[in-house]
């Protein structure tokens, strides 16, 4: 009988990425995923918020009912920065944090032959170079993920992952090209360039003159990738030498994630945060006049210790002002071991609920601003197969929003596209030669 193991991944893209890259050793080693119950689950934690701890022991708990008698390996941030108390939950075998995860084959099958074996949670400032996973293949066939950073060194005031992941490390820009042009031969035509602190690329390499224009100039020269996508980056970073560079490259994608978390200068400088609403607005606007239609997407935490009324009006307001094509909220999660945890002026939950709801509703009056902007437009969109909207497939276009067309698309294909008008949330267009 086949061995059978099941991956399940919380959190960022980061893990996404690594996560398929343990799937990919698991299948070199005779292993096939499972359909329903498996031998091994490995379970990639996040620890960004209390929910993410929440989630991650849920999904434990999930594994242990499924198969009692399956080996269950708990890795990622989470057992990073609580592995005594991850190794406590019932049903655990096995706890590494977020490095030596191409070693949880090997130790969930001595765990299987009866071997002791010891978790292997590190200290991650012993840490100085990046963990060197690969991928060829990944479950969707038209985008791939592609980590080139590990670490953050920006410390901000309510976030473990500096913790959780170490300093900055960068990947060596040899190897990024190489599995670029695996994943080109294998025939992705989108990339997205991922890291924990991703615009930080190249700072920890000695005596090379790198950064992340580099990555994505020397990627843009492979034959098959059509796309190049950002995950998030800080404002700081953004530069004309940068935008134009990413122009000129013909591949990199109108899309920038810049995480703005508030929109009040007294709450950023308790963030910690290296910015003010002013460069961040300065960076807006350069972005705009390289990429006029470019997709602006952000996040922001709604009830930070010591924030007011008035701070969140402000927030309100600059949100209004910077006008993003899709904001992600949360409420203010209290993590043990950060600075802001320590801070007076805990603000209620139900202000924080109040504060979450105004700002919903007027992030979905934006939203659909942008996406009524779009209607007359000729997009490219780099389709995916089928939508969730009955009769249409649907994709992606270049400044990331979802576009839809009626009638069968071949999956995987790039395709310029007229938009007709809103399909609920999403665009409706037409194909045009």
């Amino acid at each position: 009988m086949d061995k059978t193991f099941n991956i399940i991944t919380l959190g960022c893209k980061v893990n996404q990425y690594e996560s398929e890259a343990v799937e990919e050793i698991f299948k070199e080693k005779g292993y096939k995923k499972a359909e329903d119950k498996a031998d091994i689950y490995v379970i990639n934690t996040c620890t960004v918020t209390n929910m993410s701890d929440r989630k991650s022991r849920q999904m434990i708990s999930r594994a242990r009912k499924e198969n009692p008698d399956s080996i269950i390996a708990v890795m990622g941030c989470y057992s990073q920065v609580k592995p005594e108390e991850v190794a406590k939950i019932k049903g655990v075998d096995l706890v590494l944090g977020s490095r030596n995860k191409e070693e949880v084959v090997g130790l969930c099958e001595d765990i299987l032959q009866n071997k002791n074996v010891s978790d292997k949670v590190i200290s991650i400032p012993e840490t100085k170079s990046i963990e060197e996973l690969e991928i060829s293949n990944q479950d969707s066939m038209t985008r791939a993920y592609m980590k080139i950073q590990d670490g953050c060194n920006m410390y901000c005031s309510y976030c473990l992952i500096p913790y959780a992941r170490g300093n900055i490390v960068s990947r060596d820009l040899g190897l990024i090209k190489e599995e670029a042009k695996r994943l080109s031969q294998n025939g992705y035509k989108e990339i997205v360039l991922t890291g924990i602190h991703v615009a930080s690329y190249g700072k920890d390499l000695k005596g090379e003159d790198l950064s992340l224009i580099n990555v994505i100039e020397e990627v843009a020269k492979i034959k098959g990738i059509e796309r190049i996508r950002l995950s998030s980056m800080e404002p700081r970073h953004i530069t004309k030498d940068f935008l134009l560079r990413m122009k000129a490259s013909k591949k990199a994608c109108d899309h920038f994630h810049l995480s703005l978390q508030s929109g009040s200068d007294k709450i950023l400088k308790a963030m910690n945060r290296k910015y003010d609403t002013g460069l961040f607005k300065e960076k807006v606007d350069l972005i705009r006049e390289v990429f006029p239609n470019a997709g602006l997407t952000t996040d922001i935490i709604v009830g930070f210790p010591s924030e007011t009324d008035e701070d969140h009006k402000d927030t309100c307001n600059f949100v209004k002002e910077i006008k993003f094509a899709k904001t992600h909220l949360f409420k203010y999660s209290k993590r043990d071991g950060t600075k802001a945890a320590s801070m007076g002026e805990q603000v209620d939950g139900n202000i924080k609920k109040a504060r979450l709801k105004e700002l919903e509703a007027i992030e979905e009056d934006i939203r659909i601003d942008f996406l009524k902007d779009q209607i007359g437009r000729d997009l490219s969109v780099l389709f995916e197969g089928k939508s969730d909207k009955e009769g249409y497939k649907s994709g992606y276009s270049t400044n990331y929003l979802r576009v839809n067309i009626k009638g069968d698309i071949r999956t995987n294909q790039i395709l310029k596209v007229r938009i007709k008008g809103l399909l609920g949330d999403q665009l409706e267009g037409e194909i045009i030669d």
